[in-house]
């Protein structure tokens, strides 16, 4: 009986030892290897075995993580404030200088990414900054590089997530750019109203200018058959004998003698036709009456 209770209490202690003895590495890690708290080896993913007690295995992960920085201020070169957040990714490339090198190197790239972001915007104007996070995200890449001899980490990917100014810059910007819609639309009314009266002069323009037109083709027109007209009187007149030109002369008398006036100028051959004269005939019946 007491032989079977060793013979169980040393098989039991053997087993306890295979167990912390044995370690298993998940996929995509690596173990650091301790011995009485020194740096050994490092080991891949994977069952690995160790010294229990003496010996102790620290997993590192391997595989890309994301981190987001919270928002934090930052001057630009106008002095003015903006507030700011960013995403990157990274990946530990050397688990040794992760994990020995730094007390938490996570934190110090974060604080490396805060002073390069804040040395990249503090040299541009605010309204360069909000219109250029493409270009920041990329000069900020370029200023991080590659970080595994110092961290043991690469960052992947950084992106500035939000560049937003300070609330009283705000309503600066939003009063100014109200400004600015209302000059835009008073601008553009003025010159509506200016193009209106442009089009509206040029259509009273050319109104006048039809109308002139027309006046000035009627007028030519009249004064073409008046000419037409007075061609054909002298093409007549010029066939007539004389003794109409006589005749018309002699009523043309007749009609001047029956008016108000007394004066008459008349040719030596018409003078036997004075009898005709209603005042000359008076004359004459008056002066053979005496």
């Amino acid at each position: 009986m007491i032989f079977s209770i060793s013979t169980l209490f040393f098989v039991i202690i053997i087993a306890l030892l295979i167990i912390f003895a044995c370690s298993i590495v998940p996929q995509n890690y690596e173990g650091l290897v301790e011995t009485l708290g020194k740096y050994s080896k490092t080991e891949k993913a994977g069952l690995i075995f160790i010294i229990p007690l003496i010996q102790r295995v620290r997993k590192v992960s391997l595989a890309l993580q994301p981190l987001e920085i919270s928002k934090y201020s930052i001057i630009t070169k106008d002095n003015a404030e903006v507030s700011t957040s960013l995403t990157l990714n990274y990946q530990v490339t050397d688990s040794f200088k992760y994990f020995y090198n730094n007390t938490d190197s996570v934190e110090s790239m974060v604080q490396l990414v805060r002073g390069h972001l804040r040395d990249i915007i503090g040299r541009m104007d605010l309204n360069d900054a909000l219109g250029s996070t493409s270009q920041i995200n990329a000069q900020l890449a370029d200023a991080i590089g590659d970080l595994t001899n110092v961290y043991g980490i690469r960052v992947i990917r950084v992106n500035v997530d939000e560049l937003l100014p300070s609330k009283e810059i705000q309503r600066a910007m939003d009063k100014q750019l109200t400004a600015d819609r209302e000059k835009t639309a008073t601008i553009a009314k003025a010159e509506g109203e200016a193009r209106n009266i442009e089009l509206t002069t040029k259509a009273k323009n050319d109104a006048l200018v039809a109308t002139a037109k027309a006046k000035a083709e009627a007028i030519k027109t009249q004064a073409d058959a008046e000419k037409y007209r007075i061609e054909q009187l002298k093409a007549a007149l010029a066939d007539a004998p004389d003794d109409y030109f006589k005749n018309q002369s002699i009523a043309a008398f007749k009609d001047l003698a029956k008016g108000e006036n007394n004066l008459i100028v008349m040719d030596k051959d018409n003078l036997t036709q004075l009898g005709n004269i209603p005042a000359v005939r008076e004359i004459w019946e008056k002066q053979d009456q005496d």
